[in-house]
């Protein structure tokens, strides 16, 4: 037994150190596999290659962000020049798509943690506009005609900038895996915007407590800033931002509420919606979500 381990151990070594264990299939394999491994590790992403990769995705998205955002308002801008719509409802179309098409590019952005910086890039730059127009250091006569309700440049320094600033600051501190953000954008955009241009068509009953303002009107307002809180919720849970609840739907409702009916106050007259709005939204949502 002994003497069949030994000569078992020394045919091992000789092959070992035989050249034909160097070209063996068995270690040729083995070999290749190691290689493989290597690769491997080698290819795997580092965490500065993949920051790399979000800041060019990011840059990108915001880029065809803010090129879709400027060709919509130059859109409308040639609308208002050419007189297709009454200046007072092409202000409003401006207000409900310019906000609601933009929600619709938030998920091309990273998860990374500058990306809701680089979404508020399109309307930062719509607040520089505001602010060189409305100040008089620029002229443009096509954007004063579809943004301002009696076509006065200084207008642009109230109700569009505080629109602008609102988008702006909800995209970059609440991003789109907060309600507030949804809450607050859709009830400013549609819900205030369809409020406006259902009131002015069928208002014809008055509020006991501002005559300015109507049923029609308000309940348009519920009912807008409430279905499209509930379109973006869906939408934004089907890539996995927000959750979609009966409670989430319910906060959204409430918001909504809250939001037509301090529209529909007279303080509404001497404070802009763009300012009212938003932050009635933000301080309901931020009790029931």
């Amino acid at each position: 037994l002994n003497s069949r381990r030994f000569l078992r151990d020394g045919l091992r070594a000789l092959l070992l150190r035989s050249p034909l264990h160097l070209t063996s299939p068995l270690l040729l394999l083995r070999r290749r596999r190691r290689r493989r491994r290597r690769r491997r590790r080698t290819e795997r992403p580092t965490p500065s290659m993949s920051l790399e990769s979000a800041v060019v995705r990011d840059t990108a998205a915001a880029a065809l962000t803010a090129g879709v955002a400027l060709a919509l308002l130059r859109f409308w801008e040639e609308l208002a020049k050419r007189g297709v719509f009454e200046q007072v409802l092409n202000r409003k179309l401006v207000h409900i798509s310019v906000g609601m098409v933009f929600l619709l590019f938030w998920p091309l952005f990273s998860s990374g943690s500058y990306a809701p910086f680089f979404a508020a890039l399109a309307p930062g730059i719509n607040i520089i506009r505001m602010l060189l127009i409305g100040l008089g250091i620029m002229r443009d006569e096509s954007v004063v005609k579809s943004m301002s309700r009696h076509g006065n440049y200084r207008e642009l320094l109230k109700g569009p900038l505080y629109y602008a600033c609102t988008i702006t600051l909800a995209t970059a501190i609440f991003w789109r895996t907060s309600p507030l953000a949804i809450a607050a954008i859709c009830n400013l955009c549609a819900g205030d915007g369809v409020a406006d241009i259902v009131g002015r068509q069928f208002g014809k009953e008055k509020l006991p407590y501002n005559p300015s303002k109507s049923y029609a009107g308000s309940l348009a307002m519920f009912l807008a800033g409430f279905i499209s809180s509930i379109g973006y919720m869906h939408y934004y849970h089907s890539f996995g931002f927000v959750e979609e609840s009966w409670f989430m739907a319910l906060g959204f409702s409430l918001v909504s509420l809250a939001t037509a009916f301090v529209e529909s106050l007279p303080i509404s007259s001497e404070l802009d919606d763009n300012l009212t709005v938003p932050l009635t939204s933000l301080l309901v949502g931020g009790l029931v979500f």
